[in-house]
């Protein structure tokens, strides 16, 4: 049974998570920014100007919800899905630039060491900070495979980058609070933790790039589309299965043989149970077209 989509609902969703995540930033920017100035912590002063680029991944969210949530026109007629994977490509550039950012500091930290004496405050602004930007980031990261969205999944990804940076600053400044000889922690948590966004953003920018030059999907997936639309009643076989990703969507095309005794309503309705099928066996699929060649004998 054909699942049906709610492109108004899901847009509403994806808006609804993105603003949330937008005032939690505008939040955490200034709480960490005045606990850093007043508990004396470069660690958390930097972590908040971290959290502006946030600020900027969301907007770039919002404006590819928009866009790409979008029914076909005149000028697009295979919608506009495109671009959300160009907001995802922007939010992956903006994890590269963090991590690239947060590395180079951490590295310059651990040959230049400098002496910091943070205020028992800072320990926990970076312990709150954690903690709302990883419920964040499940609930964005929940939102957005619900509604099949690769802009708020980067984005989702972005969050939990900001969580890990404030995981260093825990680590730097709850160290300097056990024993101030241990400061270099906080450059070396900060290495450590822009591999692992270096990797995410490295990830996420594949994805995009792989949608913007329409490569087909796993050997695994295409096993599946054959396999679904082979088992349905009056098939003999499929070839030419083309398929490419779009929005984190799939579109399809495929060539199905039948009879060639069959009536054009028979054709048609074995074309409608192949779509009915693959929308059954794929939540991710956008949209397919069945072609239905006659067989030779």
């Amino acid at each position: 049974m054909e699942k049906e989509r709610n492109p108004t609902q899901e847009f509403r969703q994806g808006r609804k998570i993105t603003l949330i995540g937008a005032l939690v930033n505008l939040f955490l920017i200034a709480f960490k920014f005045l606990a850093g100035v007043f508990g004396h912590s470069q660690a958390l002063i930097a972590d908040a100007v971290h959290s502006i680029s946030d600020l900027f991944t969301d907007a770039v969210v919002l404006v590819g919800l928009t866009m790409g949530r979008k029914a076909p026109d005149e000028d697009h007629h295979f919608g506009h899905a495109r671009y959300e994977t160009l907001a995802s490509t922007f939010v992956g550039a903006a994890l590269l630039g963090v991590a690239l950012y947060l590395g180079a500091g951490a590295a310059l930290d651990i040959f230049r060491p400098t002496e910091n004496h943070p205020a028992p405050v800072t320990v926990g602004a970076a312990a709150l900070a954690i903690i709302l930007k990883e419920v964040l980031y499940r609930y964005t990261i929940h939102v957005g495979q619900r509604i099949r969205s690769s802009a708020l999944q980067a984005n989702a990804w972005h969050h939990r980058s900001d969580a890990l940076s404030s995981v260093a600053v825990l680590l730097g400044v709850g160290g300097a609070q056990i024993n101030p000889d241990w400061h270099i922690l906080d450059a070396c948590a900060a290495l450590v933790v822009s591999i692992f966004i270096l990797k995410a953003g490295l990830e996420i920018l594949r994805s995009s790039v792989r949608e913007f030059t329409d490569t087909a999907p796993a050997h695994h997936v295409m096993a599946r589309i054959s396999s679904c639309a082979g088992a349905v009643p009056g098939v003999i076989e499929t070839h030419d299965v083309r398929v490419r990703m779009s929005g984190g969507l799939y579109q399809m095309e495929l060539h199905a043989v039948v009879d060639r005794g069959l009536t054009v309503v028979e054709g048609h309705r074995i074309a409608k149970d192949i779509e009915a099928c693959l929308r059954e066996e794929f939540d991710e699929l956008s949209q397919v077209i069945i072609h239905v060649d006659p067989s030779e004998e």
